[in-house]
C-alpha cells in the first residue's frame, strides 16, 4: 500500500489545482451530457467573498450556459472588491453585479437576498451556514454551501430543519462534498453497497497534512479588534471553523458514512495541540484520534493532523469478510475475493456539482443534500467534541440533548474573548 499511496495519492491542493486547470477542457470536450443546457437565465449572488466564493462561482458560472453573478456581500469591503476585481477578469459578461447589488457588512447577506436572483453560493466562514441558509430559504433561494455546514450540534439541527423547509418549498439544496462525484470512489462506493466487502468489518480513515502556516494575515494590525483579528484568521478559531476535524476533514468522514450508509451511533476521541501553539493559532487543534462505531458494530478509526513536516496521508481504507478496499483522491482498490482497480476519469467534480445543480433547477427536480451534509458535519462536530472533552458520546445525545451553541453574544467589532484551548478530561462537556 505504501508505494501504492506515493504515486496515486492527490493532497486537496493538488485536486484542487488539477480540478481548476481541467475546468475549460472538460466544459468543451463535448461529450459529457450532465452539463446543464437551457435558454433561461440563472442569475446567482455570492454570499462570501473569499477564496473559496471565487473558486465555487467560478466553477458554478462555467458549469452551464447562460447563468449570471448578479450579487456580492461580505462583512470586508475589501475582500469583496478583490473578489469582484478576480471574477470580473476571469469571467467578463457573465459578472452583471453592480454597486448597487455589493454589499458589506453584518448585514450583506440580506441584502444579498432581496435582489432578484435564484440561487445563492454560500460561503461565508462556517459558523453562519445555519443562519444564511436559513435566511435564503426562507427567501425562496436554491443554495449551494460549502462544507461544514455547522460548528455546533445546534447549528446542525438549525440546517436539518431548513433542509426540510426547502423540500416543502421545492428548492436544492447541494453541498461542496464533490468528492462525491469523483468517478473511482462513485464506483468503488457503489460495489461496496452492492457487497463486494461481505461483512463490513471496520476501517480506517487517515488525514495528514500541513499545518496551514501560510493561511491569512499572521499578524495582528493595529486597530483591528478582537472579532476583526478572529474573522481573518476565521481557520484557527473553533466557533467559525469547527476546528480542522469540520473544516476539512469532514470531506474524509463523509465518504466514510457514505460508503457505510450512515452516520456512526457513537465515539470516543482525543485532541490535543503539540506544534501550532503560538497565538496566531487561536485555539484549535492541530491532531485528533477518533474511534467511531457505526451500526453492527463497525468501527472506524480516524487519525488526522496538521502539522508541518509529517508524513502527509490523505485516505481511507474499509474491511470485510470477502475483500477490502483502499480508497484516496486519485484511485479506488479492491483487494481479495473481488478486486477491482478504479481511476479517477480526470473530469472535474467541482464542476458536475453545479452543473447538476443547475440542470435541477431548470428542470424542477428534487436535489437536496442538506440533512446528508448536516449529518456529515455533526460526525465531525462529534469527534471534536468527544476529542476536546475526553469522554465517549452517543450520536443521540449530541443531536438531540448537546446545548452546545457556539454563537456569539452579539455579532460587532468589539471585544470577544478568544475560548482557551481545549484539554481533554477538563474541558466541560456541554
Amino acid at each position: 500500500m505504501q508505494d501504492r499511496q506515493k504515486s496515486d495519492d492527490l493532497t486537496r491542493r493538488d485536486f484542487i489545482r488539477a480540478s481548476a486547470a481541467l475546468g475549460a477542457t472538460t466544459l468543451t470536450l463535448g461529450t459529457n451530457k450532465i452539463f446543464a443546457a437551457g435558454s433561461d437565465t440563472i442569475r446567482i449572488g455570492l454570499i462570501g467573498c473569499g477564496a473559496r466564493g471565487a473558486y465555487d462561482t467560478t466553477n458554478c458560472l462555467n458549469a452551464a450556459e447562460n447563468v449570471e453573478l448578479v450579487a456580492m456581500g461580505d462583512i470586508f469591503k475589501e475582500r469583496l472588491d478583490g473578489c469582484h476585481k478576480y471574477l470580473q477578469e476571469n469571467l467578463g459578461t457573465k459578472v452583471k453585479v453592480t454597486g448597487d447589488t455589493s454589499f458589506v457588512g453584518w448585514d450583506a447577506y440580506k441584502k444579498v437576498l432581496e435582489c432578484d436572483l435564484h440561487m445563492v453560493i454560500l460561503t461565508e466562514p462556517p459558523h453562519f451556514r445555519p443562519a444564511h441558509l436559513k435566511a435564503s430559504i426562507e427567501a425562496g433561494r436554491h443554495v449551494f454551501m460549502e462544507k461544514p455546514v455547522a460548528v455546533d450540534p445546534a447549528g446542525v439541527r438549525s440546517v436539518i430543519a431548513s433542509s426540510e423547509l426547502a423540500d416543502q418549498k421545492r428548492l436544492t439544496i447541494v453541498a461542496g462534498t464533490q468528492m462525491r462525484r469523483i468517478s473511482h470512489l462513485v464506483q468503488a462506493v457503489k460495489r461496496i453497497k452492492d457487497g463486494v466487502l461481505g461483512d463490513i468489518l471496520g476501517g480506517q480513515c487517515v488525514r495528514i497534512g500541513d499545518g496551514m502556516s501560510g493561511w491569512g494575515p499572521l499578524e495582528r494590525q493595529p486597530g483591528w479588534s478582537d472579532m476583526e483579528w478572529q474573522l481573518r484568521r476565521w481557520l484557527f478559531f473553533t466557533w467559525l471553523s469547527g476546528d480542522f476535524i469540520a473544516e476539512q476533514h469532514v470531506h474524509n468522514l463523509d465518504i466514510i458514512n457514505w460508503a457505510l450508509d450512515g452516520h456512526p451511533i457513537k465515539c470516543t476521541g482525543l485532541g490535543g495541540r503539540q506544534v501550532r501553539t503560538r497565538p496566531e493559532y487561536g485555539n484549535i487543534c492541530d491532531h485528533f484520534a477518533v474511534e467511531y462505531e457505526y451500526p453492527n458494530g463497525v468501527r472506524i478509526g480516524y487519525m488526522g493532523a496538521q502539522i508541518d513536516g509529517c508524513s502527509v496521508r490523505n485516505d481511507q481504507r474499509l474491511a470485510g469478510t470477502k475483500s477490502s478496499v483502499y480508497m484516496d483522491f486519485g484511485r479506488a482498490v479492491a483487494e481479495g475475493r473481488n478486486a477491482f482497480n478504479y481511476e479517477w476519469d480526470q473530469m472535474n467534480p467541482c464542476l458536475i456539482q453545479h452543473a447538476e445543480q443547475i440542470k435541477a433547477i431548470r428542470e424542477g427536480a428534487v436535489l437536496n443534500e442538506g440533512r446528508r451534509i448536516a449529518e456529515s458535519t455533526l460526525t465531525a462536530i462529534m469527534g471534536r467534541m468527544s476529542a476536546y472533552t475526553g469522554r465517549a458520546l452517543s450520536w443521540d445525545w449530541v443531536m438531540n440533548a448537546s446545548k452546545l451553541d457556539l454563537r456569539p453574544p452579539k455579532y460587532e467589532f468589539g471585544d470577544i474573548p478568544i475560548e482557551k484551548v481545549a484539554v481533554p478530561g477538563q474541558t466541560k462537556l456541554i
